[in-house]
């Protein structure tokens, strides 16, 4: 196992660790902060491991952040309609 996977799954218990404690905000400046270190550590990881890993590592990282990937997929959707580049589906 290289480093970058190790500290692949530090951020994943981090992030699990931290989504533990009660937040009156609803954990989103804990988000930012796991996004914001996040984002290198994937890069280092397809890096130093190839793509099969960092879309694993991206999956097991979406399904702690699922409310900022659910937030970012419904802005894109909005983005594209409002383009006119296509009509929602339902």
């Amino acid at each position: 196992m290289t480093w970058s996977l190790f500290a692949a799954c530090g951020w994943l218990v981090l992030a699990n660790v931290v989504g533990m404690f009660p937040s009156k905000k609803k954990h989103w400046p804990q988000a930012y902060v796991l996004i914001a270190f996040g984002l290198p550590l994937l890069a280092w990881v397809y890096w130093e491991n190839g793509v099969w890993m960092s879309a694993l590592v991206l999956l097991a990282a979406c399904s702690i952040l699922r409310w900022p990937v659910r937030y970012l997929l419904r802005w894109l959707r909005r983005v594209v309609v409002r383009e006119g580049l296509g009509t929602p589906s339902r």
